[in-house]
């Protein structure tokens, strides 16, 4: 028997996020939209997509004071994967998420 799991939807992802790491409802639904747009770089050369605790550790660093590209670097795009090539695809969409 094998159960399969799968992220949730857009919505309540971004309030598991809010709640969790207690950021405001716009930022959690730009880490949750973040989230969406580095899984779907799985086809791409991406290992393993961002989950959710991944987008709370980065809402729970905003929350700290640290700026949301930043946030997003290290606890997002460090810890999916270490080729320079998807990092800078993860940044890209970083910067067109937090602007």
């Amino acid at each position: 028997i094998s159960i399969e799991f799968d992220y949730p939807p857009n919505d309540i992802e971004a309030e598991i996020v809010r709640h969790e790491s207690g950021v405001d409802a716009d930022v959690a639904n730009q880490l949750a939209k973040l989230g969406e747009k580095v899984r779907n770089l799985k086809e791409h050369g991406l290992g393993e997509g961002a989950s959710t605790r991944l987008l709370i550790y980065a809402g729970q660093l905003i929350n700290q004071g640290i700026p949301p590209r930043r946030a997003c670097q290290v606890a997002i795009n460090w810890a999916v994967t270490d080729d320079h090539t998807v990092q800078r695809s993860i940044e890209e969409l970083t910067t067109s998420i937090f602007e």
